[in-house]
């Protein structure tokens, strides 16, 4: 009798009992997020497969950071691998259902293609692909997952931000917004841009990033890398809930690229590594690495012009943080959402009508507010500068530790109720990373 106990719970599929995470070759502290705390719907028990080096214990250093804030400290249960078979080993033993990634981009589409034709549902940060090379493998890999009834999900983290969720909402809002303008490439209909910081700080001491992380061939430009969220943002706000088709929406009308050049001592301040490795002798010159780490793109998609600039600095000489600004224009105002120090870097969204529907706008701001307080209690506005700033009170903001907790909840549901993941999803990914890898492979082509 304890034998067809047994034989029966073995059998039982993912949609039937807890799923079980297994984190392999983390080199990102993304994977480390999804352990801050509980997750309905997983079990404790964690595996971890990994080659041999330092990463490992970098990544349980994260975890055992992010414990600290944990309502439940001591909730997960680690089972470790590291050798060189790691990922056979893996493929072997099977322990769990869900294979998560995050910080190897290079390889991230090998790892998934892998685990998916293996049976295991992915879980997988950006970037999927970093370069255009590799696109026909993320069709593929997807094309794949839809044989074998796997999820095969991308952590768009963003999609979880309150300010961004309310600027699609105004933006879709025809009272507020107006139509989409269709803009031009000197004055697109969107635009997105931020700037980040190679050398960040806690607690006053340096957070030091691996010196593959400065190979653009294992880390991919910023377009293909951080650039993906941004890509990601825009279809979700301007197309929501709409399939997107790249061979025939998209087109790409210029990009460019540029180098944040550093030096051997902020190289080491930023590594810990005193000497640029081999592998980054073809992006040195004069002694100093030629990251190739910002990019600009402009392109269309459905007639709407869309300019997206990723830029990296060394360090803020002020000591500022990372900021983003992102801007939608429609034919009765414009819809922002803006991080940077005037907003203690947290997103804020502005709506600035034209002169002609300002009144017209408020009031349809009125209805709109009322129609989300059951979802968003507690939103107002103010007028100032003649824009309006939407006030979002404290309580609807999530810390961005919390996004990986709702990715997975969100993954999870897939999972558990197939057919659900929503039929847009395959082809908004596939638009979106080929915006980044096209980007990219024409900023390289024209430099």
């Amino acid at each position: 009798m304890c034998y067809a106990i047994l034989l029966l719970a073995a059998c039982l599929s993912a949609a039937d009992r807890d799923l079980r995470l297994i984190t392999v070759d983390p080199a990102h502290f993304h994977a480390a997020q999804l352990h801050t705390a509980p997750m309905a719907g997983f079990a404790r028990d964690a595996w971890i497969y990994t080659p041999v080096g330092k990463d490992l214990p970098a990544h349980l250093n994260f975890i055992g950071n992010l414990k600290l804030r944990s309502p439940q400290p001591d909730h997960w249960r680690y089972h470790i691998y590291s050798g060189d078979d790691f990922f056979e080993r893996m493929l072997k033993e099977r322990p769990g259902d869900v294979v998560v990634l995050a910080g190897r981009n290079a390889k991230n589409i090998d790892y998934i293609s892998r685990s998916i034709e293996a049976g295991f549902h992915v879980l997988a940060d950006k970037p999927w692909i970093i370069d255009a090379a590799n696109f026909p493998k993320l069709e593929e890999a997807l094309d794949l997952a839809d044989r074998k009834g796997v999820i095969a999900y991308d952590c768009m983290s963003q999609r979880f931000e309150i300010a961004y969720i309310l600027q699609r909402e105004f933006v879709n809002d025809p009272e507020i917004f107006g139509k989409s303008l269709a803009g031009s490439p000197a004055e697109p209909a969107v635009e997105i841009a931020s700037e980040h910081f190679l050398l960040k700080r806690f607690n006053g001491v340096p957070n030091l990033r691996p010196a593959a992380y400065f190979d653009i061939r294992q880390q991919g430009e910023a377009l293909s890398d951080v650039g993906t969220h941004y890509v990601d943002l825009a279809h979700w706000t301007l197309f929501p809930d709409q399939a997107l088709d790249y061979k025939k929406e998209l087109r790409i009308l210029n990009a460019r690229r540029w180098p944040t050049v550093l030096s051997k001592e902020q190289f080491n301040k930023v590594t810990g590594e005193n000497t640029f490795p081999a592998y980054l002798d073809a992006a040195t010159k004069d002694g100093k690495l030629q990251y190739f780490t910002n990019n600009e793109v402009i392109y269309s998609v459905r007639g709407r012009h869309v300019k997206l600039t990723v830029s990296w600095d060394f360090e803020s000489p002020s000591g500022a943080n990372d900021s983003m600004l992102g801007v939608y224009r429609g034919t009765k105002s414009e819809v922002m959402a803006r991080q940077s120090k005037e907003e203690n870097y947290l997103p804020e969204v502005y709506i600035s009508p034209k002169a002609s529907d300002r009144q017209a706008v408020i009031a349809a701001l009125d209805r709109r507010l009322a129609a989300l307080a059951s979802k968003f209690p507690g939103l107002s506005y103010r007028e100032e500068k003649g824009r309006i700033q939407i006030v979002i009170p404290k309580q609807l903001r999530r810390p961005d530790i919390e996004y990986f907790l709702l990715i997975a909840e969100r993954f999870a549901g897939y999972v558990r109720r197939p057919g659900s993941l929503p039929a847009w999803e395959k082809p908004n990914m596939l638009a979106k990373y080929w915006v980044t890898t096209q980007g990219v492979k024409k900023a390289q082509e024209t430099q």
